[in-house]
């Protein structure tokens, strides 16, 4: 799957935790987040904020099915955040 391909594929499946997400799906959508979070943190943070804030549920869905591509629970997430656990 290419880069643009996953993040279609992860916006497209906005709040689907169903299924599941290939790997290169997941890391491509990640990357992704990661470099549009950058790129507008520089410009304005209540910018990136807003964005950051649009793109939780679908970083979870993406988590989820990720998951489930290797047989877990997408409740493992909850993990994260547990400040001493996670």
């Amino acid at each position: 799957m290419t880069f643009t391909e996953s993040i279609s594929t992860c916006f497209s499946k906005y709040a689907t935790f169903d299924g599941t997400a290939s790997r290169s799906e997941y890391w491509w959508f990640f990357l992704f987040l990661v470099l549009t979070g950058l790129v507008l943190s520089m410009a304005s943070d209540t910018v990136a904020a807003i964005f950051n804030l649009a793109t939780i549920i679908p970083s979870l869905a993406a988590g989820a099915r990720r998951l489930h591509d290797t047989d877990r629970s997408g409740w493992w997430q909850v993990l994260y955040f547990i400040p001493i656990i996670g």
